[in-house]
């Protein structure tokens, strides 16, 4: 009984104070300042689909602070570009990033220190190794979600695990693609794209996010401004691969969408080649496999109106003799 007691309390005390790398500055911490010598790159392309500054509130509008260049470059030559409630952002890198020893990229945030912890804002981060499929980074989130933390509330970085935005200004989140080795149909040693989706924080079941354990994942909110929800600063490379300028000129896309991204209202070129004209069929669907609607093929060059499509991200899918090819498509506001 007394072994079961102290087991309980262990168990508690990990939930209750935290298990993980504490804060910038603090012993053990695993932040990596943006000075670093471990930082060989620096993300060079970034695009953004925004979200609400409030998303329980949609006539607030889409967070609107900065601008997506802004994440690109050395961590402090630029300002932040903000994503809002379940926005996201995709970079991309002179070089791949490969698995490598320790960590092998950072992600920095404009967090503060305040009351003894620091605001924190928080992102899910995937990677992907061809542009189209992307990989989740096993996150943990300890915060009680049992009481709402504040729009302008703090987080106890020790009770964070893989998520962005858990260190302050000028201290990157480093992210080990070991953690990813063992997924089918990623590469670790030939990330090509990361993408970083701002975390919602609301406790409220019907706008909540889940960590990969399933726990609510608690960070202050809401924030209804222009610079809602998690503000982008950089994506530091540390172990570098090949050039992506090689791999491009090496493999051609099965089609071509542009732009990509759209400004919504504009229309979408595709470009493709079928093997019959009137067997190749377009399928644009949201993120959600929901189908939106279809035509078929009739010339190598197929016009897409956005009009009657919102900001945010879909898949176009082609469909030729039972061959399928896909690619992801941006439409911004």
């Amino acid at each position: 009984m007394k072994h079961l007691i102290i087991i309980i309390f262990i168990l508690f005390a990990a939930k209750t104070y935290g298990q993980f790398a504490p804060q910038a500055g603090e012993p053990g911490t695993t932040a990596i300042h943006r000075d670093s010598s471990v930082f060989v790159g620096w993300a060079t392309g970034c695009t953004v689909v925004r979200g609400p500054q409030d998303i329980s509130d949609p006539s607030l509008g889409n967070a609107s602070a900065g601008e997506p260049i802004f994440a690109t470059g050395k961590s402090g030559e630029h300002s932040t570009v903000s994503l809002g409630d379940g926005g996201l952002a995709i970079v991309t890198f002179a070089t791949t990033i490969k698995n490598g020893e320790g960590p092998d990229f950072a992600v920095f945030e404009n967090a503060f220190r305040s009351e003894g912890h620091a605001f924190l804002e928080l992102a899910f981060v995937e990677v992907s190794s061809d542009g189209e499929n992307y990989f989740r980074f096993p996150s943990i989130s300890l915060t009680d979600p049992s009481e709402q933390v504040g729009t302008f509330g703090v987080i106890d970085a020790s009770k964070v695990h893989n998520l962005a935005g858990k260190y302050v200004n000028n201290y990157g989140t480093p992210f080990d693609l070991e953690d990813l080795k063992d997924e089918e149909g990623l590469d670790v040693d030939h990330i090509t794209h990361v993408r970083v989706i701002d975390v919602v924080g609301s406790i409220d079941p019907e706008f909540a996010t889940y960590d990969s354990e399933g726990n609510i994942i608690n960070d202050p909110w809401p924030t209804p401004f222009p610079s809602s929800g998690f503000d982008l600063e950089a994506v530091g490379v540390i172990n570098a691969g090949e050039p992506t300028s090689i791999i491009n000129s090496t493999k051609k896309a099965p089609f071509v969408t542009y732009p990509n991204p759209v400004i919504q209202g504009e229309s979408v070129t595709i470009e493709y080649k079928p093997k019959n004209l009137n067997g190749a069929q377009v399928e644009v669907s949201d993120m959600y496999g929901r189908n939106l609607l279809s035509y078929n093929i009739s010339s190598e060059q197929t016009l897409l109106p956005t009009h009657h499509l919102s900001s945010g991200a879909y898949l176009v899918k082609i469909n030729d003799e039972g061959k399928i090819h896909t690619q992801k498509l941006l439409i911004t506001k």
